[in-house]
């Protein structure tokens, strides 16, 4: 596969890489099966799929563990980014960026992941109760005690802020400018995809503009994208998408234009699928991008792993920039 660099570190990793977090966490629980996912994990690393992304919350922490399986194995053929920051309790999600706490995870990281150096250590969300500064300091000196190769930062979540007429990552910008004083940021992690592009209007360039990586999460719309999701079927409580302002009934038919037009896109290249479309647009948004599909799957991750060989045509892109914009339950 294709390889791409993350940060001025020179950081390798495949052109595409894997999501981790539906085979533990966020996506209809009673379809988790972890034998399923190893598979699919290690399918990923057989395809040059390397960049593996998890999350000590993502379970919480059986998402790691489950990973930590297969690197105990392979851990020269990955590339393991998990994340810092987060804590989860039965009803809430809350933040702790304590430097205190940053290290303590970080050593529990390791232990679940079966490794002795995580490659990308991302905040996952900066505590408001401490300065960014801090907790960045805390991961800085992970990297320095060589238990960390580099550091990331999720975007802030500001999904409001399409209602509010403010630049959606104002925010986010605004703490990487923060932790740059502190110390190199080689990754941004943030949504990306065909109905998600606002990341390209100031987020993508930033990175660009400074060699810091841009992971892009859900570049599948969290499966819409993929056409294979039907209108009213429903999702199980646990799953993210039951509460999703875009997966209701109503707006999974609205936004069926955008499906429609990537799957005649994907009927002029032959064997293509719209998600393999929706991959290759977002891998042709820079060579600093690297999407980051979730699956639990492996012919899901074959199918994700084959989207880089797919170059989409000036008529293509020009068909992509007129599709609908996506529609949510607030509009």
């Amino acid at each position: 596969m294709e390889r791409r660099t993350i940060g001025a570190r020179a950081l390798a990793v495949g052109a595409v890489g894997l999501g981790c977090m539906p085979m533990s966490w966020a996506y209809s629980g009673s379809r988790q099966r972890g034998e399923e996912s190893l598979r699919a994990v290690h399918r990923a690393l057989d395809l040059g799929s390397t960049l593996l992304d998890t999350a000590d919350m993502y379970g919480p922490f059986t998402n790691e563990l489950l990973v930590g399986r297969v690197l105990k194995e392979r851990r020269e053929d990955a590339f393991v980014s998990t994340k810092v920051g987060l804590l989860v309790g039965e009803q809430h999600i809350v933040a702790n960026g304590r430097p205190g706490y940053v290290k303590r995870a970080c050593d529990a990281s390791l232990r679940r992941l079966q490794a002795d150096v995580i490659d990308l250590y991302q905040l996952h969300r900066a505590d408001p109760e401490v300065p960014v500064e801090e907790t960045w300091g805390a991961m800085a000196e992970l990297v320095q005690a060589g238990k960390v190769r580099a550091l990331g930062l999720c975007a802030v979540g500001a999904r409001g802020g399409r209602r509010s007429g403010g630049r959606l990552h104002d925010a986010t910008i605004k703490q990487l400018q923060r932790v740059q004083q502190v110390f190199p940021v080689s990754a941004v992690e943030a949504e990306l995809s065909v109905w998600s592009p606002e990341a390209l209007e100031s987020l993508v360039p930033w990175c660009e503009a400074r060699d810091v990586g841009f992971l892009a999460a859900m570049p599948l719309g969290n499966g819409f994208l993929t056409g294979t999701l039907t209108p009213g079927e429903g999702f199980e409580p646990d799953d993210v998408r039951a509460r999703h302002p875009r997966f209701t009934a109503e707006m999974m038919a609205a936004n069926q234009p955008i499906v429609a037009g990537l799957r005649r896109i994907a009927a002029r290249h032959g064997d293509v699928t719209p998600a393999q479309v929706a991959l290759a647009w977002v891998l042709g948004q820079g060579r600093h991008v690297v999407p980051v599909p979730g699956t639990k799957q492996e012919r899901w991750v074959a199918q994700n792993a084959a989207s880089v060989r797919l170059s989409l045509t000036a008529q293509d892109l020009a068909e992509v920039a007129e599709l609908p914009g996506a529609r949510g339950s607030w509009d």
